[in-house]
């Protein structure tokens, strides 16, 4: 019977027998736990023979003799020569050391294949002959489910807690990092909106509480400082928190206000980069917002603050896309200064509704005609707004001559 034990190397003595490529793994995964490492060997490696230059590893240049095992906590013998390697294992017996034998199953330990997922740490061994292949490939199957956040890793004893601010990005599902499952898969409370990937949510064990926050247009049942306090107030309980955003904390998403409430709390947060809709819908609506000979720059803004000078000018100029968020609301007063402000009434416009989403939808006109055309379309918050030579019906068709397809974005 095989016992899996989690080994604290850091700062104990480790002796590893032999000097080629297998030892130096050896070598290099107990360095990255922190342990005091003795390789004795004749020769080294190139690998070994840089962590004896760099200082990181103690050499002995010559055969392994019985003394060496004195006052060491594990043994790793690589030789490669069955006979030392057997001798080694033998003297680890009669000094009661835990043995790993390379290649063989005669030590008294192995080394797992493993992965590892924030805090936890996940071996693989076989219980019979040494199969090192076959535990890669369990090992592997496992990391994938990790990293995709498909095991529940909440914590089950009470910790210190904290909040991870997620960007969901623009809606779809699959549009969502690795990284953000992967931090939903720890989290005990989720904090959400109506926007980004919500149908995540299903995805949750049922123990995890959701706390809806989300705001419609001119309606804010939670504002922002309550939004804070709560994200305080369930770390400080122990729990870990993550706020999930549509598109990506940091670009109009508040996620500035939410790390200092947190910050200032003394709870410990982080931030998770997402799809920003300002990037994403326009891409899932086969919109490219730079193309070469066409434009080279984007400017994105908020509607509800109005026209920037730069996004004028870009207009203007027609050196720029424009991407405005928030602006549907605002397209009127928008268009009018836009208009008064000299740009060209025939400046192609696209409203992306649902952007990414099964329901998505693209309204196009010309800014002199896009407040009327909006209407009649009954276009609703929130889209994303682009304005530019890019959102011209048909522009990546325009140049090969083929006819249109649509654009379709992977997930």
């Amino acid at each position: 019977m095989t016992t899996m034990l989690g080994l604290d190397l850091t700062g104990r003595r480790v002796l590893v027998v032999g000097g080629g490529p297998v030892a130096a793994r050896r070598v290099q995964a107990l360095l990255a736990d922190a342990a005091r490492v003795v390789v004795v060997a004749p020769q080294l490696c190139e690998a070994l023979s840089s962590l004896h230059t760099w200082g990181l590893v103690e050499w002995h240049a010559r055969e392994v003799v019985a003394e060496d095992l004195d006052g060491v906590w594990l043994v790793h013998t690589a030789t490669g020569d069955r006979g030392t390697d057997a001798a080694v294992v033998g003297w680890a017996q009669e000094r009661r050391t835990f043995c790993v034998d390379a290649g063989a199953s005669r030590g008294s330990a192995r080394t797992p294949a493993t992965t590892q997922q924030g805090d936890v740490l996940v071996g693989v061994v076989s219980t019979g002959t040494p199969d090192p292949g076959r535990t890669q490939v369990v090992r592997d199957a496992i990391a994938t489910s990790l990293r995709e956040g498909d095991v529940d890793l909440r914590r089950r004893r009470t910790a210190t807690g904290r909040v991870v601010l997620v960007g969901g990005g623009p809606g779809d599902v699959g549009l969502l990092t690795l990284a953000g499952r992967r931090a939903l898969a720890e989290a005990d409370v989720v904090v959400t909106d109506r926007l980004g990937p919500v149908a995540v949510l299903d995805e949750l064990h049922p123990d995890v509480e959701v706390i809806d926050v989300g705001k419609t247009p001119g309606n804010h049942p939670v504002p922002q400082h309550e939004i804070g306090r709560i994200l305080v107030e369930q770390a400080q309980r122990g729990r870990v928190v993550v706020r999930l955003k549509g598109g990506d904390p940091f670009v109009y998403g508040r996620g500035g206000e939410e790390v200092l409430a947190c910050r200032e709390a003394g709870v410990d947060v982080t931030v998770i980069p997402g799809v920003s809709s300002a990037f994403g819908a326009p891409a899932a609506a086969g919109i490219p917002l730079t193309h070469r000979g066409t434009v080279g720059a984007v400017h994105v803004m908020n509607g509800h603050d109005g026209w920037s000078p730069a996004a004028l000018l870009g207009l203007r100029e027609r050196s720029c896309t424009v991407v405005v968020l928030m602006g549907v609301s605002a397209l009127p007063t928008l268009v009018r200064t836009a208009l008064d402000d000299g740009i060209d009434p025939q400046t192609p416009v696209a409203l992306i509704e649902e952007g990414s989403l099964p329901g998505q939808r693209v309204t196009r006109a010309v800014l002199s005609d896009v407040v009327d055309v909006a209407a009649s379309a009954g276009v609703r918050a929130p889209a994303v707004l682009v304005l530019g030579a890019v959102a011209a019906e048909g522009l990546l068709e325009a140049e090969t001559g083929t006819e249109r397809s649509p654009v379709t974005m992977a997930s």
